[in-house]
């Protein structure tokens, strides 16, 4: 299942210790982030996801010890399209319409 605003389990690629805090690596179409065990698989939007800097959140992974373009090239695999919707019906040539009383 795609999840727009979520965490969902299959986004998530590794754990990692944050000064004694276990948090999860994640990864969506705009790069990693940092979620924690009860964001994930929930119905409510990850305010982790949305309400970071990333590029802080690459500087703190550098600090660890891991790559993060690295790791994201290796895990963009990952990341979920979300499904465009078909049009319903035909459609319709706005001046033909017109012409035909429509």
């Amino acid at each position: 299942m795609v999840n727009r605003f979520g965490t969902t389990s299959d986004m998530i690629i590794q754990e990692i210790d944050d000064n004694g805090i276990t948090r999860l690596v994640a990864i969506d179409s705009k790069g990693l982030y940092l979620t924690t065990r009860d964001r994930v698989d929930k119905v409510l939007a990850d305010v982790n996801r949305y309400g970071v800097n990333r590029e802080e959140f690459y500087q703190q992974m550098q600090g660890l010890g891991l790559k993060p373009h690295e790791v994201f090239s290796a895990n963009k695999h990952l990341i979920k399209s979300i499904p465009v919707r078909e049009a319903a019906g035909k459609a319709v040539n706005p001046l033909k319409a017109s012409k035909r009383g429509l």
